[in-house]
């Protein structure tokens, strides 16, 4: 199986994000290359942005303007773009905090919910959400079992 060339393009808007383009790149690559989820090739883009201004996303495009954890907007082969995933990263620290997870993982699993978007997965109704969950579990396994300690972090601000 051929596995389509894939740039990425990652812009870091919120300011307490540290450097988030080394784990964002890996963990996008890393999924890339398992062959596992297949997206179409092209330009990846990745932006981290606060709740407000993913929330002014989310009522611009899908009629919603609340919050939301991530958002991803489709393959587009005639402008060669793999597609965009904007991820709420106010969204992923109050999360963690929550579910008492680290925050890595849970932005991690953000970018693996917009890619597994962006490889038609979907999570409309309760049997495309298992189907979402188990996938996620799977592209999560994948990047565990590489080992590399990249993590995304937060600056004191």
């Amino acid at each position: 199986m051929m596995i389509p060339t894939l740039s990425l393009e990652v812009n870091n808007q919120y300011r307490a994000l540290d450097s988030p383009e080394e784990a964002a790149i890996w963990i996008l690559q890393t999924l890339h290359l398992s062959g596992k989820f297949p997206i179409a090739g092209g330009e990846l883009s990745v932006v981290f942005v606060d709740d407000a201004q993913i929330a002014k996303i989310h009522g611009d495009y899908i009629g919603d303007p609340t919050p939301t954890d991530v958002i991803t907007f489709p393959a587009n082969n005639e402008m060669e773009s793999a597609g965009e995933i904007i991820v709420s990263v106010d969204h992923a620290r109050i999360r963690a905090e929550e579910l008492k997870v680290p925050f890595s993982r849970e932005l991690s699993l953000y970018l693996i919910h917009g890619w597994l978007h962006l490889a038609a997965y979907d999570d409309k109704n309760e049997v495309e959400c298992a189907k979402m969950r188990e996938a996620e579990q799977a592209a999560l396994t994948v990047l565990d079992e590489t080992e590399v300690p990249l993590k995304f972090t937060l600056l004191e601000i």
